[in-house]
């Protein structure tokens, strides 16, 4: 068992430290692993064929097909729609452009499903307005970074999707699973924005007129219609979430290139490379994290960690709060996908032995995830927002630390009420 740690979970982490991609660190190490354990035949067609198994599933056909989406609706001229529909929505409450900032993010949530297509896209929009208007850009930086964390929780969610194949949970269950986690944390940040306005003394603006709202509605309905399609259709079964990833596309498609007439047939060419590019990242870290989960369970390090728990936590949710705090730690230094990847294979097994869903534990997990990309060294929303807001990345670290309150805030909240989680599968699934 000790030599087990030291060269899968000892071999990861230096190789990782070293400045090796993850999928490559894992790839050596499980070859390293392979050579070690006499038990195990070392072939390269045993090697390859784990990796296709890590991949040869349906479920996965969602990710490309939402990155694709979030893609067209960056460059198609739906994003811009949007944040002007949410700044006539909320832009008269305290905080004006930043409770803006959160409605968009909410909305965009419903069709993107990553956080750093929220950042990288909406937030050059949401950062450049809050300027104009005379916001510190500390405060546009630190709300734009931390609002963008809802697109991975409301559903479509591209974690979602890859916990939901790791874990072997039902994807649509953790995809409706994530509306009402998504909401709490919308409405936790709008109440920090709305204190720290006040503070401050910005300007409150006139509510607009039921003619404003109106005409803004009738531009932007066409894209809100995107997040219905997608759950309405999981929630009424016309279809899974896997061919939902592919109406979200369609869809995007049609308003981008037809309706809206923004994006030519080279920018839809352009979109599919940064696509395909994207989406190999994650397909070889899948296939990479299969083969080290499989030599994982062999190696019985999940039987150890759950022997192990309990000698610190004797209760169930003294373990969650205990695997909570792991995954904080975990996620400041490793990126959510690779981390999901990796450590579903042992704590999964464990949080059902416990008696905790799965499905719950999947909203936790990503979460918990999630605000890694708010925390030095390896946050990736840090870095976007420093390069859309051009300013060094401690400051941009500094202005972010207050808004994780609201966000762990939502993540204790989810840990110790589970019927956040379940409630809307129970109803529409009889999950």
């Amino acid at each position: 068992m000790q030599a087990a740690v030291i060269i899968l979970l000892g071999g990861l982490v230096f190789f990782m430290a070293l400045g090796i991609p993850i999928a490559f660190s894992m790839g050596i190490t499980s070859v390293i692993y392979f050579l070690y354990d006499q038990g195990l035949s070392f072939s390269y067609q045993v090697v390859a064929q784990r990796m296709f198994y890590g991949v040869n599933n349906f479920t996965l056909l969602a990710v490309p097909f939402f990155i694709f989406a979030a893609n067209l609706m960056n460059t198609g001229g739906i994003t811009w729609r949007l944040f002007k529909f949410a700044d006539v929505l909320v832009g008269h409450l305290p905080g004006g452009l930043g409770q803006v900032n959160i409605m968009a993010s909410v909305i965009f949530a419903g069709m993107s499903g990553s956080a750093t297509s929220d950042a990288a896209g909406l937030g050059t929009i949401e950062l450049e307005a809050m300027l104009d208007a005379g916001y510190d850009k500390e405060f546009a930086v630190a709300i734009t970074a931390a609002s963008s964390l809802i697109g991975p929780i409301i559903p479509p969610s591209i974690p979602l999707v890859l916990y939901g194949v790791s874990a072997g949970a039902s994807v649509g269950a953790l995809l409706l699973g994530g509306i009402i986690p998504g909401l709490l944390m919308a409405a936790t940040l709008m109440v920090m924005v709305a204190l720290y306005a006040m503070r401050r003394d910005y300007l409150i603006r006139k509510r607009p007129t039921l003619g404003e709202i109106w005409n803004s509605l009738l531009d932007a309905f066409p894209p809100l219609v995107t997040p219905v399609i997608i759950i309405g259709g999981i929630f009424w079964g016309w279809f899974t979430p896997t061919e939902a990833s592919v109406v979200a596309a369609a869809y995007a498609m049609f308003l981008a290139t037809i309706l809206y007439r923004q994006l030519s047939l080279a920018d839809i060419y352009k979109q599919i490379d940064i696509t395909c590019r994207t989406t190999a990242t994650v397909i070889l870290i899948a296939s990479a994290a299969n083969i080290y989960g499989w030599l994982l369970l062999r190696s019985g390090i999940p039987t150890y960690v759950a022997e192990l728990i309990p000698r610190f936590a004797t209760t169930q949710l003294g373990c969650l709060f205990l695997i909570v705090l792991f995954l904080l730690f975990a996620g400041c230094f490793m990126e959510p996908i690779s981390a999901i990847m990796i450590l579903c294979p042992i704590l999964v097994p464990f949080v059902k032995s416990i008696g905790v869903d799965v499905i719950h534990f999947g909203l936790v997990m990503v979460l918990a995830l999630m605000i890694g990309l708010l925390t030095p060294p390896v946050g990736m929303v840090l870095y976007v927002m420093q390069v859309i807001a051009d300013i060094p990345f401690d400051r941009v670290v500094k202005a972010v630390l207050p808004f994780l309150i609201p966000l762990v805030l939502t993540l204790i909240l989810l840990v110790i009420f589970p019927g956040l989680v379940t409630f809307v599968p129970r109803i529409a699934m009889g999950y």
